[in-house]
């Protein structure tokens, strides 16, 4: 981390601490006033999300302006703990990553505020659900604002709330509410894992604070230690941006409102872990080969995600699939230390999947939510904006040039060919380019073409507070990816080394493997795109030519028979894994000591109850309450004592 210097008054980055508190403040005054406002809810809401977008461009501009070695700065709001040699405060970290990461919060957020008028339209707890998503995005914005590990944990336990609140929306449906709490508590292994590394941390540098911590680790830091606080992070990165073996929360996330969906898969909380691994990429720096263990393992997640995408007859489970292989290509960019191609392919796929996911939503709104895509088909006709914005986001994930996915997959790509022992990674992640072209090309081609497959179903365009925040998006996954190209050179050929992201980026992250230019690559790149035209070839082949009738009877056959279609359909068991392993020896576990303690402390407190309340019953019967019972005692007494003292003379 380059020089960082503090923040002036009057300057906008002086304002920034504003940008998570007006979401906040106005959640919590939709909780509390939100029903007398009705509709008029998601005004506030809006105008809220709008004010912290505005802002967070401004100050995006303004350190834009200023020279290379100026752009990182810190702002103490307040004291948070002063605790001895232990001094927290509430600072907030305005530099270019976090900035980049605030404009993808606050504009992808705000199209989904403004989509989620039409969509929640009618539902009887309206102004909730705007609170809801202004605390989701107020979270993140706490996290990535945070000046120190502490202050980003604080935003990493919110937004961990917020989508168990927002999952669980409607939690009048056992199965959401089971999403919901599946979400929480797999997040919270991974947050074990993160804790641990800020406890390891601290002992080591005495502080948590980021500029401290990152600016020379390796002088504080190294061998064995680095490798288990690398380790940590990774643990706690895996849970929030769903990676093997933590990913199984995620595909269950999409029960919630399809905004919330958008929002968890683009724009907040699977975003958290790569930003964690960029931002401390200063210590991944010190292990290499830890990153390179990070990349794998989100090569792994990439390909398996990918094989079960391509079974799954549900819309937003195809997406929510597919979110958890696209992570995994950002996780081969920060494991490999290309972090400008992990944090690209975050921003282009913040674009492409909050559109897909909200293009997704308009096609439940118009089918009375329906989710099953052999139950669709033809819709291009009755929602051609729906249909032209899709097109783009499937173009964009697919990887055609030039949307914005093509740039960003390459960069991650070519980033692992360059590095030594990467180069299976990059075998692997050029199969999954040409498997998510398959099943996204499956996706769009099953709902939009073909002829309609559901006589009972009257499709119709959604409202425009739907389908102007998907135009909005659907520009930005067709152009995001010139983010990371030069102007220059974007006629010729392009070189990421040379585009503007890289160049903004570099104060913030440290870079520790080569990225040589595309052109150095040119076969690779190739590769890739063939890889993907075959993707979408074979798509075409089985989805749009024959008789799709036949196609999903046997597919529904190959499903219920043994063999590789039913182990991707059954999302090869890692639920039941998890179920056999975990959940079940956990649950016998509980009622075992359930059963002790009902028997034994239980026992024994309540033994000592009832003999004492046997005591007390045996006592009570010396207590009549009759007089002459009581004359009769003391007669008796009496005599018992005169009969001891006769005997005791005639002795």
């Amino acid at each position: 981390m380059e020089h960082v210097g503090q923040v002036a008054a009057g300057t906008p980055p002086a304002l920034a601490w504003l940008l998570p508190i007006v979401p906040a403040v106005s959640a919590g005054l939709l909780l509390i006033f939100g029903r007398r406002l009705g509709q008029r809810a998601a005004i506030a809401a809006i105008a809220a999300m709008a004010f912290s977008a505005v802002l967070g461009t401004i100050i995006f501009v303004w350190l834009l302006a200023q020279p290379e070695g100026g752009r990182v700065l810190v702002h103490e709001v307040a004291t948070w703990l002063p605790v001895g040699d232990l001094q927290v405060s509430w600072a907030v970290l305005v530099d270019p990553l976090s900035t980049v990461m605030v404009l993808l919060v606050t504009w992808v957020g705000l199209g989904i505020h403004v989509y989620s008028v039409g969509y929640m339209h009618g539902d009887e707890r309206y102004p909730q659900f705007f609170a809801y998503l202004n605390l989701f995005a107020a979270s993140m914005l706490i996290l990535v604002l945070g000046e120190s590990f502490l202050v980003l944990f604080v935003g990493w336990e919110l937004v961990g709330l917020c989508s168990y609140l927002l999952i669980g929306f409607w939690f009048e449906n056992r199965s959401y509410a089971s999403a919901a709490k599946k979400a929480f508590v797999v997040n919270r292994v991974g947050d074990v894992g993160f804790m641990i590394a800020m406890f390891v941390i601290f002992g080591a540098f005495g502080t948590l604070s980021f500029p401290d911590v990152l600016a020379e680790p390796g002088a504080v830091i190294g061998g064995s230690l680095a490798v288990a606080v690398g380790l940590l992070l990774f643990a706690g990165a895996t849970g929030k941006s769903a990676q093997i073996p933590l990913f199984v929360w995620l595909p269950d996330a999409m029960a919630g409102p399809t905004p919330v969906s958008a929002l968890i898969h683009a724009a907040t909380m699977v975003t958290a872990g790569v930003y964690l691994l960029a931002r401390t990429s200063p210590i991944f720096a010190l292990i290499p080969h830890i990153g390179l263990f990070v990349a794998w393992v989100g090569a792994a997640t990439a390909l398996l995600a990918a094989l079960i995408a391509c079974a799954q007859v549900d819309l937003k489970r195809i997406l929510a699939y597919s979110t958890v292989s696209q992570l995994g290509y950002m996780f081969i960019g920060v494991g490999v230390g290309a972090q400008v191609a992990g944090v690209f392919h975050l921003l282009t796929h913040g674009f492409f999947k909050a559109l897909l996911f909200l293009a997704a939503g308009s096609v439940m709104h118009a089918l009375a939510n329906e989710t099953d895509v052999w139950r669709m088909g033809g819709l291009r006709k009755a929602m051609p904006i729906t249909f032209a914005t899709s097109l783009v986001g499937w173009l964009a994930i697919s990887g055609i040039p030039p949307l914005s996915g093509f740039f960003s997959k390459e960069e991650v790509l070519i980033a692992a060919l360059d590095t030594p022992g990467a180069q299976g990674i990059w075998l692997i992640g050029t199969v999954v380019a040409g498997i998510t072209a398959f099943y996204m090309s499956r996706w769009f081609f099953l709902i939009f073409l073909g002829e309609p497959r559901a006589a009972d179903l009257h499709p119709h365009e959604s409202p425009p507070t739907m389908t102007i925040p998907l135009v909005l998006l659907a520009v930005g996954a067709a152009f995001a990816g010139l983010l990371n190209v030069s102007p220059a050179a974007f006629l010729r050929f392009w070189n990421p080394e040379h585009g503007f992201l890289h160049a903004w980026l570099e104060p913030s992250v440290a870079l520790f493997s080569g990225e040589a230019p595309l052109v150095a690559h040119g076969a690779a790149m190739l590769a890739v795109l063939g890889a993907g035209a075959l993707g979408i070839a074979v798509a075409w082949a089985l989805y749009l030519r024959g008789d799709l009738a036949v196609r999903r009877d046997r597919a529904a056959a190959r499903a219920a028979a043994a063999g590789p279609y039913r182990l991707a359909y059954e999302k090869f068991y890692v639920d039941e894994l998890y179920q056999g392993a975990i959940e079940r020896p956990g649950r016998m576990l509980a009622e075992a000591f359930a059963f002790f303690d009902r028997a034994g402390i239980d026992g024994a407190v309540n033994g000592i109850a009832r003999a004492t309340g046997g005591m007390g019953s045996l006592g009570r019967r010396l207590q009549t309450g009759f007089v002459r019972t009581y004359a009769l005692a003391i007669l008796a007494g009496a005599a018992i004592v005169v009969a001891i003292l006769l005997l005791g003379t005639v002795a």
